[in-house]
Protein backbone atom coordinates (compact mmCIF):
# COMPACT_ATOMS: atom_id res chain seq x y z
CA UNK A 1 0.00 0.00 0.00
CA UNK A 2 2.49 2.32 0.88
CA UNK A 3 4.51 1.69 -2.43
CA UNK A 4 1.35 2.55 -4.46
CA UNK A 5 0.52 5.87 -2.56
CA UNK A 6 4.02 6.77 -2.96
CA UNK A 7 3.94 6.00 -7.02
CA UNK A 8 0.33 7.91 -6.74
CA UNK A 9 1.57 10.75 -5.21
CA UNK A 10 4.54 10.85 -7.67
CA UNK A 11 2.18 10.61 -10.79
CA UNK A 12 0.47 13.03 -9.45
CA UNK A 13 3.06 15.55 -8.63
CA UNK A 14 4.12 15.28 -12.27
CA UNK A 15 0.75 16.03 -13.59
CA UNK A 16 0.88 19.00 -11.56
CA UNK A 17 4.37 20.67 -12.21
CA UNK A 18 3.22 22.58 -15.36
CA UNK A 19 1.03 24.46 -12.67
CA UNK A 20 4.05 24.46 -10.04
CA UNK A 21 5.97 25.82 -13.17
CA UNK A 22 3.65 28.42 -14.26
CA UNK A 23 2.99 29.92 -10.15
CA UNK A 24 6.79 29.67 -9.81
CA UNK A 25 6.97 32.21 -12.91
CA UNK A 26 3.67 34.30 -12.13
CA UNK A 27 5.44 35.19 -8.85
CA UNK A 28 8.58 35.88 -10.60
CA UNK A 29 6.73 38.89 -11.50
CA UNK A 30 7.04 40.23 -8.10
CA UNK A 31 9.99 38.78 -7.06
CA UNK A 32 12.62 37.79 -10.29
CA UNK A 33 14.78 35.63 -8.46
CA UNK A 34 12.13 32.84 -8.24
CA UNK A 35 12.79 32.44 -12.40
CA UNK A 36 16.19 32.09 -11.59
CA UNK A 37 18.27 28.81 -11.41
CA UNK A 38 15.21 26.60 -12.11
CA UNK A 39 17.10 23.30 -13.34
CA UNK A 40 18.26 23.31 -9.64
CA UNK A 41 14.75 22.69 -8.46
CA UNK A 42 14.62 19.39 -11.32
CA UNK A 43 18.38 18.18 -9.53
CA UNK A 44 20.72 19.63 -12.53
CA UNK A 45 23.58 21.63 -11.23
CA UNK A 46 27.52 20.91 -10.49
CA UNK A 47 27.95 19.45 -7.01
CA UNK A 48 30.36 19.87 -4.55
CA UNK A 49 33.87 19.14 -4.92
CA UNK A 50 34.40 15.16 -4.14
CA UNK A 51 34.33 14.19 -0.71
CA UNK A 52 33.49 10.71 0.50
CA UNK A 53 29.67 10.58 1.42
CA UNK A 54 30.14 9.39 4.95
CA UNK A 55 31.68 13.36 5.34
CA UNK A 56 29.19 15.27 3.70
CA UNK A 57 26.18 17.17 6.05
CA UNK A 58 23.16 17.67 3.88
CA UNK A 59 20.99 20.61 5.80
CA UNK A 60 17.35 21.50 4.50
CA UNK A 61 15.70 24.72 5.92
CA UNK A 62 12.95 25.83 3.92
CA UNK A 63 12.94 29.51 4.13
CA UNK A 64 14.11 32.62 6.04
CA UNK A 65 13.01 31.88 9.66
CA UNK A 66 14.47 27.97 9.50
CA UNK A 67 17.58 29.57 7.94
CA UNK A 68 18.09 32.06 10.74
CA UNK A 69 17.11 29.69 13.35
CA UNK A 70 19.56 26.86 12.25
CA UNK A 71 22.40 28.78 11.26
CA UNK A 72 23.81 29.01 14.89
CA UNK A 73 23.91 25.08 14.49
CA UNK A 74 25.49 25.44 10.80
CA UNK A 75 27.90 27.70 12.83
CA UNK A 76 28.96 24.95 15.59
CA UNK A 77 29.42 22.24 12.46
CA UNK A 78 31.49 24.22 10.51
CA UNK A 79 33.29 24.70 13.37
CA UNK A 80 33.66 21.36 14.99
CA UNK A 81 33.39 19.10 12.50
CA UNK A 82 35.54 20.71 9.94
CA UNK A 83 36.45 17.72 7.97
CA UNK A 84 32.78 17.44 6.77
CA UNK A 85 31.51 19.26 3.80
CA UNK A 86 28.28 20.96 4.37
CA UNK A 87 25.25 21.43 1.77
CA UNK A 88 22.69 23.69 2.70
CA UNK A 89 19.06 23.69 0.44
CA UNK A 90 16.21 26.06 0.73
CA UNK A 91 13.21 26.01 -1.41
CA UNK A 92 12.84 29.99 -1.25
CA UNK A 93 14.96 32.58 -3.15
CA UNK A 94 14.88 34.36 0.48
CA UNK A 95 15.92 31.64 2.39
CA UNK A 96 18.77 31.32 -0.21
CA UNK A 97 20.01 34.60 -0.44
CA UNK A 98 20.21 34.26 4.09
CA UNK A 99 22.33 31.48 3.46
CA UNK A 100 25.07 32.74 1.63
CA UNK A 101 24.83 36.29 3.17
CA UNK A 102 25.67 33.94 6.66
CA UNK A 103 28.27 31.49 5.03
CA UNK A 104 29.31 32.83 1.60
CA UNK A 105 31.60 29.13 0.00
CA UNK A 106 32.18 27.72 3.35
CA UNK A 107 28.82 25.65 2.72
CA UNK A 108 27.85 24.79 -0.64
CA UNK A 109 24.21 25.74 -1.46
CA UNK A 110 21.08 24.52 -3.85
CA UNK A 111 17.87 24.83 -3.97
CA UNK A 112 16.33 21.20 -2.81
CA UNK A 113 15.13 19.31 -5.59
CA UNK A 114 11.26 19.55 -6.22
CA UNK A 115 9.74 16.02 -4.72
CA UNK A 116 9.94 14.27 -8.02
CA UNK A 117 12.10 10.55 -7.94
CA UNK A 118 14.19 11.76 -11.34
CA UNK A 119 14.86 15.18 -9.61
CA UNK A 120 15.54 13.83 -6.18
CA UNK A 121 18.10 10.90 -7.51
CA UNK A 122 19.89 13.23 -9.35
CA UNK A 123 20.43 15.79 -6.28
CA UNK A 124 21.71 12.88 -4.30
CA UNK A 125 24.04 11.34 -6.94
CA UNK A 126 25.49 14.68 -6.91
CA UNK A 127 25.77 15.47 -3.08
CA UNK A 128 26.38 11.97 -2.08
CA UNK A 129 25.19 12.58 1.88
CA UNK A 130 26.25 10.49 4.71
CA UNK A 131 23.47 12.52 7.12
CA UNK A 132 20.44 14.82 6.21
CA UNK A 133 19.06 17.41 8.60
CA UNK A 134 15.53 18.30 7.90
CA UNK A 135 14.29 21.46 9.94
CA UNK A 136 10.91 21.55 11.47
CA UNK A 137 8.37 19.10 9.65
CA UNK A 138 9.53 19.52 6.26
CA UNK A 139 8.28 15.72 5.14
CA UNK A 140 8.59 15.05 1.15
CA UNK A 141 8.21 11.50 0.50
CA UNK A 142 10.48 11.24 -2.51
CA UNK A 143 13.01 13.07 -0.62
CA UNK A 144 12.67 11.14 2.09
CA UNK A 145 12.56 7.58 0.76
CA UNK A 146 15.64 8.01 -2.43
CA UNK A 147 17.81 9.25 0.66
CA UNK A 148 16.85 6.54 3.61
CA UNK A 149 17.55 3.90 0.80
CA UNK A 150 20.42 5.64 -0.08
CA UNK A 151 22.00 4.35 3.00
CA UNK A 152 22.05 8.50 4.18
CA UNK A 153 20.96 8.63 7.96
CA UNK A 154 18.30 10.86 8.66
CA UNK A 155 17.12 13.72 11.67
CA UNK A 156 14.43 15.32 11.86
CA UNK A 157 15.26 18.95 13.98
CA UNK A 158 13.40 21.60 15.86
CA UNK A 159 10.24 19.02 14.82
CA UNK A 160 6.67 20.44 15.07
CA UNK A 161 3.35 19.28 14.28
CA UNK A 162 -0.08 21.35 14.93
CA UNK A 163 -3.10 19.31 15.86
CA UNK A 164 -4.58 20.51 12.72
CA UNK A 165 -1.57 19.74 11.09
CA UNK A 166 -1.62 16.20 11.84
CA UNK A 167 -5.71 15.65 11.41
CA UNK A 168 -4.19 16.55 7.43
CA UNK A 169 -1.53 14.05 7.44
CA UNK A 170 -3.81 11.24 9.14
CA UNK A 171 -5.81 11.81 6.13
CA UNK A 172 -2.71 9.91 4.31
CA UNK A 173 -2.02 7.08 6.72
CA UNK A 174 0.18 4.84 4.88
CA UNK A 175 1.80 7.80 2.97
CA UNK A 176 2.63 9.40 6.49
CA UNK A 177 3.87 5.96 8.45
CA UNK A 178 6.34 5.44 5.65
CA UNK A 179 7.90 8.79 5.77
CA UNK A 180 7.69 8.65 9.15
CA UNK A 181 9.69 5.02 9.92
CA UNK A 182 12.40 6.36 7.22
CA UNK A 183 13.74 9.12 9.88
CA UNK A 184 16.68 7.55 12.44
CA UNK A 185 15.74 10.27 15.13
CA UNK A 186 13.46 13.36 15.22
CA UNK A 187 14.02 15.79 17.67
CA UNK A 188 10.90 17.38 18.49
CA UNK A 189 10.07 20.39 20.12
CA UNK A 190 7.14 19.52 22.81
CA UNK A 191 5.84 16.39 24.37
CA UNK A 192 2.23 17.26 22.24
CA UNK A 193 4.50 17.17 19.15
CA UNK A 194 6.38 14.36 19.41
CA UNK A 195 2.33 12.58 20.53
CA UNK A 196 1.14 13.43 17.82
CA UNK A 197 4.11 12.32 15.29
CA UNK A 198 4.13 8.41 17.50
CA UNK A 199 0.58 8.22 16.68
CA UNK A 200 1.00 8.89 13.05
CA UNK A 201 3.58 6.39 12.99
CA UNK A 202 6.96 6.89 14.25
CA UNK A 203 8.41 4.67 16.47
CA UNK A 204 8.82 5.95 20.11
CA UNK A 205 12.61 4.71 20.68
CA UNK A 206 13.54 7.27 17.66
CA UNK A 207 11.77 10.12 19.70
CA UNK A 208 13.75 12.35 21.64
CA UNK A 209 12.12 15.84 22.98
CA UNK A 210 14.47 18.82 23.23
CA UNK A 211 12.83 21.63 22.99
CA UNK A 212 12.66 24.78 20.53
CA UNK A 213 16.17 26.21 19.37
CA UNK A 214 14.01 29.00 18.65
CA UNK A 215 14.58 29.74 22.41
CA UNK A 216 18.62 29.86 21.78
CA UNK A 217 18.55 33.55 20.37
CA UNK A 218 22.39 34.76 20.34
CA UNK A 219 22.47 38.99 20.80
CA UNK A 220 25.63 39.88 20.82
CA UNK A 221 27.15 43.26 22.25
CA UNK A 222 28.13 44.52 18.27
CA UNK A 223 23.72 43.75 17.27
CA UNK A 224 23.11 45.35 21.33
CA UNK A 225 24.84 48.27 20.80
CA UNK A 226 23.23 48.93 17.01
CA UNK A 227 20.11 48.71 17.97
CA UNK A 228 21.28 51.11 21.18
CA UNK A 229 22.36 53.62 18.45
CA UNK A 230 19.14 53.08 16.13
CA UNK A 231 16.70 53.85 19.58
CA UNK A 232 19.00 56.83 20.27
CA UNK A 233 18.16 58.21 16.73
CA UNK A 234 14.98 57.61 16.95
CA UNK A 235 14.43 58.62 20.63
CA UNK A 236 10.52 57.78 20.41
CA UNK A 237 7.88 54.81 21.09
CA UNK A 238 7.79 52.41 18.25
CA UNK A 239 4.77 49.96 17.47
CA UNK A 240 6.52 47.00 15.19
CA UNK A 241 4.63 44.91 12.94
CA UNK A 242 6.55 41.77 12.40
CA UNK A 243 6.71 39.59 9.85
CA UNK A 244 3.08 40.52 8.55
CA UNK A 245 1.12 39.12 5.86
CA UNK A 246 -1.73 40.96 3.11
CA UNK A 247 -4.00 42.54 4.75
CA UNK A 248 -2.15 42.35 8.35
CA UNK A 249 -0.62 45.62 7.75
CA UNK A 250 -3.97 47.96 7.74
CA UNK A 251 -5.03 46.04 10.81
CA UNK A 252 -2.32 47.44 12.37
CA UNK A 253 -2.24 50.73 10.60
CA UNK A 254 -5.55 51.32 12.15
CA UNK A 255 -4.94 50.75 15.57
CA UNK A 256 -1.65 52.84 14.95
CA UNK A 257 -4.02 56.06 14.16
CA UNK A 258 -5.79 55.60 17.55
CA UNK A 259 -2.71 54.83 19.73
CA UNK A 260 -1.45 57.96 18.53
CA UNK A 261 -4.28 59.72 19.30
CA UNK A 262 -2.69 59.71 22.37
CA UNK A 263 0.63 59.11 21.70
CA UNK A 264 1.32 61.84 19.39
CA UNK A 265 5.26 61.06 18.57
CA UNK A 266 4.62 56.96 18.42
CA UNK A 267 6.33 55.76 15.17
CA UNK A 268 5.05 52.28 13.19
CA UNK A 269 7.72 49.86 12.11
CA UNK A 270 6.25 47.40 9.60
CA UNK A 271 8.21 44.50 8.41
CA UNK A 272 6.02 42.48 6.14
CA UNK A 273 6.87 38.26 5.80
CA UNK A 274 7.52 38.56 2.37
CA UNK A 275 9.90 40.66 -0.14
CA UNK A 276 7.44 40.79 -3.26
CA UNK A 277 4.82 43.03 -1.00
CA UNK A 278 7.36 45.53 0.30
CA UNK A 279 6.18 48.02 -2.96
CA UNK A 280 2.71 47.86 -2.09
CA UNK A 281 3.03 48.08 1.59
CA UNK A 282 4.99 50.97 0.91
CA UNK A 283 2.67 52.02 -1.40
CA UNK A 284 -0.62 51.75 1.14
CA UNK A 285 0.92 53.66 3.79
CA UNK A 286 1.55 56.92 1.39
CA UNK A 287 -2.40 56.65 0.57
CA UNK A 288 -3.11 56.62 4.20
CA UNK A 289 -1.01 59.89 4.29
CA UNK A 290 1.68 58.83 6.22
CA UNK A 291 4.72 59.96 5.37
CA UNK A 292 7.45 56.74 5.28
CA UNK A 293 10.58 56.16 5.32
CA UNK A 294 12.45 53.14 4.05
CA UNK A 295 15.08 51.07 5.25
CA UNK A 296 16.18 49.82 2.00
CA UNK A 297 16.78 53.17 1.03
CA UNK A 298 18.86 54.11 4.05
CA UNK A 299 16.39 56.79 5.06
CA UNK A 300 16.72 58.93 8.47
CA UNK A 301 13.49 58.52 10.50
CA UNK A 302 12.59 62.15 10.60
CA UNK A 303 10.66 63.94 13.40
CA UNK A 304 7.98 64.35 10.66
CA UNK A 305 7.80 60.34 9.72
CA UNK A 306 5.12 58.35 11.03
CA UNK A 307 6.20 54.78 9.61
CA UNK A 308 9.73 53.27 8.54
CA UNK A 309 8.88 50.13 6.37
CA UNK A 310 11.24 47.41 7.22
CA UNK A 311 11.93 46.23 3.43
CA UNK A 312 14.53 44.53 4.16
CA UNK A 313 15.69 40.58 4.77
CA UNK A 314 17.91 39.28 7.56
CA UNK A 315 17.28 42.34 9.78
CA UNK A 316 14.34 41.13 12.14
CA UNK A 317 16.24 40.78 14.73
CA UNK A 318 18.00 44.11 14.67
CA UNK A 319 14.31 45.65 14.17
CA UNK A 320 12.79 44.04 16.53
CA UNK A 321 15.39 45.89 19.11
CA UNK A 322 13.68 48.66 18.74
CA UNK A 323 9.88 47.79 19.28
CA UNK A 324 8.15 49.40 22.87
CA UNK A 325 5.79 46.86 21.47
CA UNK A 326 5.34 44.35 18.94
CA UNK A 327 2.36 42.70 16.83
CA UNK A 328 3.14 39.04 15.60
CA UNK A 329 2.00 39.04 12.09
CA UNK A 330 0.61 35.72 10.53
CA UNK A 331 -1.79 35.59 13.56
CA UNK A 332 -4.83 37.69 12.35
CA UNK A 333 -4.97 35.27 9.29
CA UNK A 334 -5.50 32.01 9.27
CA UNK A 335 -1.79 31.30 8.50
CA UNK A 336 -0.52 29.77 11.87
CA UNK A 337 1.41 32.72 13.04
CA UNK A 338 5.52 33.98 12.96
CA UNK A 339 8.08 33.72 14.99
CA UNK A 340 7.25 35.55 18.64
CA UNK A 341 10.68 35.23 20.33
CA UNK A 342 12.75 37.78 18.32
CA UNK A 343 10.79 40.38 20.00
CA UNK A 344 10.63 38.35 23.30
CA UNK A 345 14.32 37.99 23.37
CA UNK A 346 14.81 41.78 23.52
CA UNK A 347 12.12 42.19 26.36
CA UNK A 348 9.54 43.35 24.05
CA UNK A 349 5.92 42.75 24.87
CA UNK A 350 4.18 40.88 22.12
CA UNK A 351 0.46 40.76 21.19
CA UNK A 352 -1.09 37.99 18.62
CA UNK A 353 -4.03 37.77 16.80
CA UNK A 354 -6.40 33.83 17.41
CA UNK A 355 -3.90 32.04 14.87
CA UNK A 356 -0.84 31.18 16.61
CA UNK A 357 -1.20 27.04 15.81
CA UNK A 358 2.37 27.13 14.17
CA UNK A 359 3.35 28.06 17.94
CA UNK A 360 1.33 26.69 19.79
CA UNK A 361 3.96 25.29 22.70
CA UNK A 362 5.69 28.76 22.42
CA UNK A 363 2.87 30.94 22.63
CA UNK A 364 1.45 28.60 25.58
CA UNK A 365 4.65 29.56 27.70
CA UNK A 366 4.47 33.16 27.03
CA UNK A 367 0.91 34.03 27.63
CA UNK A 368 1.03 31.57 31.01
CA UNK A 369 4.00 33.80 31.95
CA UNK A 370 2.32 37.42 31.47
CA UNK A 371 4.61 38.18 28.27
CA UNK A 372 2.58 37.99 25.64
CA UNK A 373 -1.60 38.53 24.84
CA UNK A 374 -3.34 36.69 22.39
CA UNK A 375 -6.20 38.46 21.17
CA UNK A 376 -9.84 37.01 19.39
CA UNK A 377 -9.91 39.18 16.65
CA UNK A 378 -8.84 42.53 15.05
CA UNK A 379 -11.42 44.29 16.77
CA UNK A 380 -9.54 43.98 19.75
CA UNK A 381 -5.87 45.50 18.65
CA UNK A 382 -6.33 49.20 18.78
CA UNK A 383 -7.49 48.88 22.11
CA UNK A 384 -5.00 46.50 23.61
CA UNK A 385 -1.90 47.94 21.86
CA UNK A 386 -2.98 51.90 23.26
CA UNK A 387 -3.56 50.21 27.21
CA UNK A 388 0.12 48.73 26.59
CA UNK A 389 1.49 51.34 25.21
CA UNK A 390 0.19 53.91 27.97
CA UNK A 391 1.57 51.60 30.72
CA UNK A 392 4.91 51.54 30.75
CA UNK A 393 5.37 49.24 34.22
CA UNK A 394 2.93 47.16 32.36
CA UNK A 395 5.46 47.01 29.25
CA UNK A 396 8.63 46.52 31.64
CA UNK A 397 7.02 43.14 32.96
CA UNK A 398 6.17 41.80 30.05
CA UNK A 399 9.57 42.08 28.63
CA UNK A 400 11.27 40.89 31.77
CA UNK A 401 8.74 38.07 32.03
CA UNK A 402 9.37 37.00 28.26
CA UNK A 403 13.33 37.02 28.75
CA UNK A 404 12.68 34.81 31.71
CA UNK A 405 10.29 32.31 29.61
CA UNK A 406 13.94 32.18 26.76
CA UNK A 407 16.75 32.16 29.20
CA UNK A 408 14.30 28.67 31.12
CA UNK A 409 13.97 27.10 27.75
CA UNK A 410 17.75 27.48 26.49
CA UNK A 411 19.54 24.64 25.48
CA UNK A 412 17.97 22.76 21.99
CA UNK A 413 20.25 23.63 19.91
CA UNK A 414 23.30 22.05 22.20
CA UNK A 415 20.63 18.51 22.64
CA UNK A 416 19.70 18.61 18.71
CA UNK A 417 23.90 19.13 17.65
CA UNK A 418 24.24 15.70 20.15
CA UNK A 419 21.86 13.99 18.63
CA UNK A 420 23.49 15.07 15.26
CA UNK A 421 27.07 13.76 16.01
CA UNK A 422 26.05 10.47 17.34
CA UNK A 423 24.45 9.85 13.97
CA UNK A 424 27.60 10.93 12.62
CA UNK A 425 29.45 8.42 15.33
CA UNK A 426 27.46 5.81 14.20
CA UNK A 427 27.80 6.45 10.46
Amino acid sequence: MELFMRYLYSALFYLLLPIIVVRMLWRSRKAPAYRRRLAERFGFFHGPDSVASDKVIWVHAVSVGETLAVAPLIEELLDTCPQHQLVVTTTTPTGSERVEALFGDRVFHVYSPWDMPGAVRRFLSRVRPGLLLVMETELWPNMLHYTHRSGCGIVLGNARLSARSAQGYSRLTSLTRDMLQQLDVVACQSEADGERLVTLGLPRPRLQVTGSIKFDIDIDENLRAEVGALKQSLDRPVLLGSSTHASEEAIILDAFAIARQSIPDLLCLLVPRHPERFESVYQLCLARGLMTARRSMGERVSEGHQVLLGDTMGELRLLSGLASVCVIGGSFIEHGGQNVLEAAAWGVPVISGPHMHNFTEITERLTSAGAMSKLNGADELAPAVQSLLEDASRQAAMGAAGEAVIAANRGARDRLLALIKEQLGGA
